[in-house]
C-alpha cells in the first residue's frame, strides 16, 4: 500500500520534474499478458508522455495489440544508511528518491506537426545548446523522416508520485539523517537535504 506521507498530488510538482527528467520505463504486455519493460528516452508536455523509436520491435507490436500501458520514472536522490539513525538495527537504511507512474493509453502519433512539435521538445531536452535546424513538418529534409519515425503519445488515464524524503521519521531520526548528509557530503547531498526541508514536517 502506497503510504499517504510520500504521495505528492500538486500537479505543478509533478509537472516540473516530469518535465526536468529524459528516461523513464514503459511497461507494456503481449497478448498472452507477458510484460516487458523498456527504457527509452521521453519527453512531457501537456498532460501527455512521448517516446518516439523504430515502428518494427516488441515494443510496438505490444502497443498495437494492447494500448494499455504504464510508464515510470524515477530520480533517486541519495541512499540512506541505517547508521545514520540508528546505531545498530539494519531497518531504517533506505534511499531518497522522487517518482511518478503513469497508467493510460498509448497511441501512434500520426500528425506530422505534432510528430515537428515532440521531436523538437526532444532537442531542447537532449542538445539544448542547438546546433541543427529548426524542425517542422513543411521542411523538405525533414518530412520523409517525420514519416517514416514512430511517435508514440501516452495519455495518462491515472498518474501517482512519491517523493520520499523522510516524511515517515520522527524528530530525532530526522535529526540524525540531516546530520549523516552534512557530515557526508555526497554528490547529491546537499541537494536531498533541501528536498527534507521542503516535504518534512519537522525543519527549522
Amino acid at each position: 500500500m502506497r503510504r499517504k506521507e510520500f504521495k505528492i498530488e500538486q500537479e505543478e510538482e509533478i509537472t516540473a520534474f516530469l518535465q526536468g527528467m529524459s528516461f523513464g520505463f514503459l511497461g507494456t504486455a503481449d497478448e498472452q499478458g507477458h510484460p516487458r519493460v523498456t527504457p527509452l528516452n521521453f519527453v512531457y508536455s501537456e498532460g501527455h508522455f512521448y517516446f518516439h523509436g523504430s515502428h518494427a520491435g516488441g515494443k510496438m507490436e505490444h502497443i498495437r495489440r494492447q494500448q494499455q500501458v504504464c510508464f515510470t520514472v524515477a530520480d533517486e536522490f541519495a541512499l540512506i544508511p541505517s547508521y545514520f539513525s540508528d546505531p545498530e538495527l539494519a531497518c531504517p537504511a533506505t534511499a531518497y528518491f522522487k517518482s511518478v507512474t503513469a497508467f493510460g493509453q498509448a497511441k501512434l502519433v500520426e500528425d506530422l506537426n505534432e510528430k515537428a512539435a515532440v521531436l523538437s521538445l526532444f532537442m531542447q531536452k537532449l542538445q539544448p545548446e542547438g546546433g541543427y535546424a529548426p524542425i517542422t513538418a513543411d521542411d523538405p529534409k525533414y518530412r520523409p523522416r517525420l514519416k517514416a519515425v514512430a511517435v508514440v503519445r501516452i495519455t495518462p488515464d491515472e498518474l501517482t508520485a512519491k517523493f520520499k524524503f523522510g516524511q515517515n521519521l520522527k524528530e530525532e531520526g530526522r535529526a540524525g539523517v540531516t546530520r549523516g548528509l552534512t557530515e557526508r557530503g555526497g554528490a547529491r547531498d546537499a541537494e536531498t537535504l533541501e528536498m527534507m526541508k521542503k516535504y518534512c514536517p519537522y525543519h527549522s
